[in-house]
This record gives structure tokens, C-alpha cells and sequence, in this order.
């Protein structure tokens, strides 16, 4: 059993939200600096830059976890992580029927760039990525278990978009096996009011710019032998189901 030290919850520039400098090289790197092991990609509402990500954070020596920070149609934010980048790809598609488009101002909400492995521009988002859904909150876990995936809630401990913000507690159904919380100062007061235990939350920064990245803090124990990073990738999910 080793440590891995994470980071599960990373906007890189194709969020209109996140910084232009959130490239995949540039957040692969400062996972690099930060001491980090495994890393997540989550944009709102898509998985497009998770390719060059991929291939961005293995030349880092970085585990990397393709995944989504999906809005619900109730407007609550979950993580969406997939064990192969091909699930996550073939669970965006299925989230792009369900989209609710309206072109983006770039003047008021920011760019939305797809980037490729050098970080030169390979396309454009062209609507509006974080808006809600038409994927009920019920139906986001069954989804993305189709794909191999698993769904739980965003940043509980936000007042925007967080689950128990939105609908007041922490509901019964569907019923979540983890839940990420943004601030472990918070981790006592955020157990009472959910059916969790404290193995059953992650710690992950929502980073929007390169600075707001987890430094090496939390971490996951897992068996990692023979070692290969597809095998500390399955023990991972395996830890988070």
C-alpha cells in the first residue's frame, strides 16, 4: 500500500470560468510541482480536454483520471470521474443530447478553448457549458455507471450549486458513496448533516486557476503492485465505489 496524493476536481481553460493559463501541459505541471499523483480533469459540462490532458499529465508522471463537473437539472454541481478516458468520452456525447444550448459571451462568461496535447487551440466550445442540464440528480449516477464512471456530489460545502445549499440537506436517494468537500476545516460539521462517513469524502480544490491546484495533503492508501498506472487507476475507483 502506497500514498497517492490527489487532486479530483480541476477546470482547465475549455470552462469559460477557468483561467486561459489552465492548459493541459500547465496544470499537469504544477500537479508535477505540487507533489500530486493522481489528477482529474473536470470542466463543466464536457470531457474535451481530457485527451490531451491525458496525454499531458503522463509525460508528467501523472495518473490521470478523465472525468466532468456535471449540472444537474436541479442546478446542483456533481463530479463525474470515469475509469478510461473512452468511457468519459462516450459519456460526453451522451451528455451533449442532454445540453441546454445558448451561445456564449465571451466578454461576459470567458473563453472555452479545446486544446491539444502541445496546448494549441484545436477548436472552440461555441454554448454555454456550465448551465444546467436536462440530467435529473437521480438519473446522473445511473449514467455515468453506464460508462464506467461514478457521480457524487461537488463542493457540499459551497453555497453555489452545492447539493445541500440547493436543496436544503443532504437527500436520501439517490444514495451517494462519497461526497467532496472543498475545505477539510469543514469535514465535522459537513458529517452530521449527511449519512457519510469520514472515509467516504475527498478533498479537492475546484481549482478554476493554476494556484488554486491541492498541494500534497490528502491521499489515498492503495495497493499499487506490480505497479502500472492503469492498475493504481482501478484501485482507485475501486476505493471510491
Amino acid at each position: 500500500m502506497n500514498r497517492y496524493y490527489y487532486d479530483l476536481h480541476i477546470h482547465s481553460c475549455l470552462s469559460p470560468c477557468g483561467d486561459n493559463d489552465s492548459t493541459p501541459n500547465n496544470i499537469a505541471g504544477m500537479g508535477e510541482l505540487n507533489g500530486l499523483n493522481i489528477m482529474a480533469l473536470t470542466d463543466h459540462n464536457s470531457c474535451k480536454n481530457c485527451p490531451a490532458f491525458f496525454k499531458a499529465a503522463k509525460r508528467r508522471g501523472i495518473i490521470p483520471v478523465a472525468g466532468m463537473e456535471l449540472t444537474t437539472a436541479e442546478d446542483i454541481h456533481v463530479v463525474c470521474l470515469f475509469e478510461t478516458l473512452e468511457g468519459a468520452m462516450a459519456f460526453d456525447e451522451e451528455i451533449e443530447k442532454r445540453r441546454i444550448k445558448i451561445i456564449n459571451r465571451t466578454d461576459i462568461f470567458g473563453d472555452q478553448l479545446i486544446l491539444d496535447e502541445n496546448d494549441e487551440i484545436a477548436g472552440v466550445e461555441e454554448f454555454l457549458l456550465p448551465n444546467a442540464t436536462t440530467v435529473s440528480l437521480e438519473e446522473a449516477p445511473v449514467i455515468a455507471e453506464r460508462f464506467g464512471g461514478i457521480c457524487y456530489p461537488a463542493h457540499i460545502d459551497r453555497e453555489a450549486n452545492g447539493i445541500i445549499a440547493v436543496l436544503g440537506a443532504f437527500p436520501p436517494s439517490p444514495k451517494f458513496r462519497v461526497a467532496e468537500l472543498r475545505d477539510r476545516e469543514k469535514e465535522s460539521e459537513f458529517l452530521e448533516k449527511t449519512y457519510l462517513l469520514s472515509e467516504q469524502l475527498v478533498f479537492s480544490s475546484d481549482a478554476h486557476y493554476l494556484w488554486d491546484i491541492n498541494e500534497k495533503e490528502s491521499y489515498f492508501l492503495l495497493d499499487d503492485e506490480p505497479y502500472s498506472g492503469e492498475l493504481v487507476r482501478k484501485r482507485l475507483f475501486e476505493r471510491l465505489r
